[in-house]
């Protein structure tokens, strides 16, 4: 698989130098972060709300991950906007996915810092048409890929619901280990927690 940013000058220890990149798409300003063979990664716009307003009320969803109490177009809009205003703050967060082939919005996929993880978290969700065919994957593998060389992490987690299998196998495919089974904070459910360290560089011994 490949992988490509649109436009990048440097790694940089601020990531928000190294996040904003654009290009012009039908004869508009659109911003894309990253390509990959089948996917682009943009940032979240006030016109997904409808995409979000279908996503986060899918069963899958609702199980895995849990109800955010989006149930409006305007609710999806203040989820957007949170969305957006954590990109613009750390220079990282959740992009929605579109397929490249015809710009159809399918999924989301990015990098998450939340209050109850030390570590940055690699996230994703997809509906349900586009399950099954390596979305997911691409997406997460190109993400991480992202964290490590862009942002320069050396540590990604990832957290999932202990009875779902897929997400579970798809981060031990990418490479990531299963840590622990715990309860975040302010969550009720226990979750599966993985990660993925950068591996350490052992200096030849003197002779």
């Amino acid at each position: 698989m490949n992988v490509r940013l649109v436009q990048f000058a440097r790694k940089t220890s601020r990531p928000r130098d190294a996040y904003f990149f654009t290009r012009y798409r039908r004869a508009r300003m659109q911003s894309y972060v990253l390509l990959t063979d089948r996917l682009q990664f943009r940032l979240f716009a006030e016109t997904d709300a409808p995409f979000f307003l279908e996503l986060l009320n899918d069963p899958a969803w609702l199980r895995f991950i849990g109800d955010r109490g989006v149930r409006t177009l305007e609710d999806a809009r203040g989820y957007v906007e949170r969305g957006r205003a954590m990109c613009h703050r750390l220079g990282f967060g959740l992009w929605l996915v579109e397929r490249r082939g015809d710009g159809s919005a399918i999924g989301i996929c990015g990098l998450i810092k939340r209050d109850s993880l030390a570590d940055v978290d690699v996230g994703f969700a997809f509906l349900p048409a586009y399950r099954g065919q390596g979305y997911a994957g691409e997406a997460a593998a190109a993400t991480l890929k992202y964290g490590r060389d862009v942002i320069g992490l050396r540590r990604i987690v990832a957290i999932t619901s202990p009875d779902n299998e897929a997400s579970a196998a798809l981060l031990a495919k990418l490479g990531m280990t299963l840590e622990e089974r715990r309860c975040l904070a302010g969550e009720a459910r226990e979750s599966l927690v993985f990660g993925w360290d950068e591996p350490r560089v052992v200096a030849p011994q003197e002779a």
